[in-house]
C-alpha cells in the first residue's frame, strides 16, 4: 500500500478543480457529434502524490460508484467486450454503447463492443481482427513482468488502441461501438518507487474522468501489489479535456466548494493475497477517510 500520511496531515487537493476551472474559463467552444457544444482544452495534467491520498474526487461524492468503476476496469483486464461479460463484473451501464443498431452497422453481433474495444485490446491485442482463434497478446502480465525484470526500462506500456479496429473516415466505420477514451498506461520505477502515468484520449471531466481517476489508481495499486514497488505518484493526462455546456451549472457548484484532503484507497486482505492481475475485482478495494461534499444529481451524460 502507498505510504499514506495520516489523514489529518494531508494537504487539500485542488488538482481536479484546477482542471475544471481551466476548461470553464479558457476552453474553446466546439461542436460535438453528441449535439451539445462543449468547452475543450488540449492537453491537461493532474498530479497526485500518493502520500496525500488517492485520486478520488471530493468535490462531490462518488463513493457509491467507485467500486463499480473499478469492477469495470477488472472486466477490461479480463477481456470483456460483450454486455453479458460486463454484467458478470457488475457493469450494467454499457447498453447504450452496444445497441443493436450500433453493433449491426459495424458488422458486430448485438451486445458486442467489437475488437477495437478496451477488453479486447487489454487481454487479446491482435492485428488479425477476424480470426476468432487468434488469442492475441495479453498486455498487463507482460507489463508487470517487465517491471520486475527490468525496473529501469522505460517501455512498461499498455495501450487500448488497435489502429485498424479504430480507423474511420468519411466512407469507413470503425470495428467498435466506441473508440477507447482512456487506458494508455506508462509505469516507471525511479529509485525503487513506482510512478504510474495514465493518458486519456478524451475526457468528459464532470462525469467520466472521476471514474477513470479511481479506476487507474486502482490499477496502479494492482501493479504495486504484483511488483513490490511502492506506489508514490499517480499522474493523469487528458488530451481532449472537455465540459459540455449543459454541465456548466454543476461545474460551477463543484468549483464553489472548498478543497478537501483526498481519501485512502487500499486493497482488502483478500486483495493483498492476489498473485494474478486477472483475479482482482471491485470488492478487493476499499475507500477510507473519505470526506467528500454531497453528491450532485443529474449531471447530464452524453453518449
Amino acid at each position: 500500500m502507498p505510504n499514506y500520511l495520516p489523514f489529518s496531515e494531508r494537504l487539500p487537493s485542488t488538482q481536479y478543480q484546477d482542471m475544471l476551472r481551466t476548461i470553464r474559463d479558457t476552453g474553446v467552444r466546439v461542436t460535438t457529434k453528441q449535439g451539445v457544444d462543449a468547452l475543450a482544452v488540449a492537453g491537461l495534467q493532474m498530479r497526485f502524490p500518493m502520500q496525500h491520498g488517492a485520486p478520488v474526487i471530493t468535490e462531490r461524492s462518488i463513493k457509491g460508484f467507485a467500486s463499480k468503476a473499478i469492477g469495470e476496469l477488472c472486466a477490461f483486464i479480463n477481456g470483456a467486450r460483450t454486455l453479458e461479460e460486463f454484467e458478470a463484473f457488475g457493469c450494467d451501464w454499457w447498453g447504450e454503447w452496444a445497441s443493436e443498431s450500433k453493433c449491426v452497422s459495424r458488422g458486430l453481433e448485438p451486445g458486442d463492443l467489437g475488437p477495437g474495444s478496451y477488453g479486447h485490446a487489454f487481454r487479446n491485442f491482435t492485428t488479425n481482427l477476424d480470426d476468432a482463434d487468434d488469442e492475441g497478446f495479453d498486455q498487463l502480465p507482460h507489463l508487470i513482468q517487465k517491471l520486475k525484470d527490468l525496473p529501469e526500462d522505460r517501455t512498461a506500456l499498455l495501450s487500448p488502441w488497435i489502429p485498424q479496429a479504430n480507423h474511420r473516415d468519411a466512407t469507413t466505420k470503425s470495428r467498435n461501438t466506441i473508440a477507447p477514451c482512456h487506458g494508455w498506461i506508462h509505469a516507471l520505477v525511479f529509485d525503487g518507487k513506482l510512478h504510474v502515468i495514465h493518458n486519456q484520449r478524451s475526457g468528459d471531466t464532470p462525469i467520466g474522468v472521476p471514474s477513470n481517476m479511481v479506476q487507474y489508481a486502482a490499477l496502479a495499486l494492482m501493479i504495486e501489489q504484483l511488483t513490490g514497488y511502492e506506489l508514490v505518484e499517480y499522474v493523469h493526462w487528458i488530451q481532449y479535456a472537455h465540459i459540455y455546456v449543459n454541465q456548466l451549472d454543476q461545474v460551477d457548484e463543484m468549483l464553489s466548494r472548498a478543497p478537501r484532503a483526498l481519501p485512502t484507497l487500499r486493497l482488502t486482505d483478500a486483495g493483498r493475497a492476489i498473485a494474478d492481475v486477472h483475479d482482482f475485482r471491485g470488492e478487493h478495494f476499499l475507500i477510507e477517510d473519505y470526506q467528500p461534499h454531497p453528491p450532485i444529481r443529474d449531471i447530464p451524460v452524453l453518449t
